[in-house]
């Protein structure tokens, strides 16, 4: 009887552990990778903090109004310098007032929110591709930021 319910007190507990770790990773229900969506703007700020970094800009609408995005990296900081992408070289290649080209996987609710897929800076310079194409993956061929640490 004691083995019985040292069984289901360890099960509960694992249960208890694992679920906040798997709901985190979501992002197909929160992305839509499908159809994916090229903005251009400027960086207002550049946060490389866990779990995922994030960049502000602005873009202007068909209308000539600026529309306040956030876009999410999918690399972790970890993988990010594993990359080459140092925190001070992030932020450095990142600037308030640098012009970028932004890919991202839309917010399935239509907010102005995504999953960034590629960056490129206004030197043409992919700073950040995903292979696939889709949220979560490992990131690939654009080169880390040029500046000095």
């Amino acid at each position: 009887m004691k083995m019985k319910w040292s069984f289901l007190i360890l099960a509960a507990g694992l249960i208890a552990v694992g679920v906040p770790a798997f709901a985190h990773h979501g992002t197909g229900v929160s992305y839509d990778a499908s159809k994916p969506i090229t903005l251009k703007g400027v960086v207002t700020e550049f946060r490389y903090a866990n779990p995922h970094p994030q960049l502000y800009f602005d873009v202007k609408d068909d209308k000539g109004n600026v529309v306040h995005w956030s876009g999410e990296f999918y690399p972790n900081p970890a993988q990010l310098v594993q990359g080459g992408w140092g925190k001070r070289r992030s932020e450095a290649a990142l600037p308030a007032g640098q012009q970028v080209t932004v890919t991202v996987a839309p917010s399935r609710a239509g907010t102005p929110v995504g999953a960034i897929l590629r960056l490129v800076n206004d030197k043409g310079e992919v700073l950040l591709g995903v292979a696939g194409g889709g949220p979560g993956e490992a990131p690939q061929g654009g080169a880390a930021p040029q500046t000095k640490e």
